[in-house]
């Protein structure tokens, strides 16, 4: 798919403004949401991961080109996409279990609601106080997880049938894979030593399986950084499908 074909889609899940709820509508900003007791990843300061150089215009590209508004940002960080989202004129939620990476967003982003929780957020409670987006973006966050598949059941239980989710995580093939060998580089690019650091290494076959999995299919493969097949990241556009998905499903378990 090409990216502009997403507004060919539009009408089929506009929420439409009549259905559309406010961002912390007053009858649910009680509800009890699940917060975790640690989450660590480093979130000390507003400084723009590197990351970012090549993974934010493509994501703001992608969701111009779905002409998408509601979007909830999984794995927000310390706010940086959340703020480039806004910019571009999103109404844009974040969610992120690091208690520091979310008063550093909460500060330097004021304009935007973060939450701190992370994938193992309760859907149904997100929705009641925020509604359905029409977009969830997760970048750099699924190699992180342990769980990975409870990302895109999270992202589906926040979407319509027609929904969209744009996800990044690095790009790993053949010949990268190759290339990484011969400058004997797997030390550092596999490193143990990070805290908080990649657990999962994703193919685009892979991720395409995890994203089928738990109610999504993909329409759009994306390299981003560096030269064709030695890509830095991908970023992979899938769509909603129809059906419950509950708290997705992860193979072997």
């Amino acid at each position: 798919m090409k990216t502009s074909q997403g507004a060919d889609h539009r009408d089929e899940f506009d929420t439409g403004p009549d259905t559309v709820p406010e961002m912390t509508p007053a009858s649910a900003r009680a509800v009890p949401m699940a917060v975790p007791q640690r989450a660590a990843y480093g979130w000390g300061g507003e400084d723009t991961p590197h990351s970012c150089a090549y993974l934010v215009p493509k994501v703001l590209q992608l969701l111009q080109g779905l002409k998408v508004r509601r979007v909830l940002d999984i794995g927000a960080g310390n706010g940086a996409l959340c703020a480039a989202l806004a910019r571009a004129g999103h109404e844009v939620l974040g969610l992120e279990p690091d208690l520091e990476g979310v008063q550093v967003a909460r500060a330097s982003v004021p304009g935007v609601h973060f939450e701190q929780m992370g994938v193992e957020a309760d859907p149904e409670v997100l929705r009641q106080r925020y509604g359905y987006f029409e977009a969830v973006v997760s970048t750099e966050v699924v190699e992180h997880l342990h769980a990975p598949h409870r990302l895109p059941a999270l992202a589906a239980g926040m979407l319509r049938p027609g929904g969209w989710l744009v996800i990044s995580t690095p790009y790993h093939g053949y010949l990268k894979n190759l290339a990484l060998s011969l400058a004997n580089h797997w030390d550092h690019h596999h490193t143990a030593l990070w805290f908080g650091g990649h657990v999962k290494f994703w193919s685009r076959r892979t991720l395409t399986q995890l994203l089928h999995d738990n109610g999504f299919r993909v329409v759009a493969f994306h390299g981003v950084g560096r030269l064709p097949w030695l890509w830095k990241s991908m970023v992979l556009v899938a769509r909603r499908q129809d059906g419950d998905v509950g708290q997705g499903r992860a193979r072997g378990a």
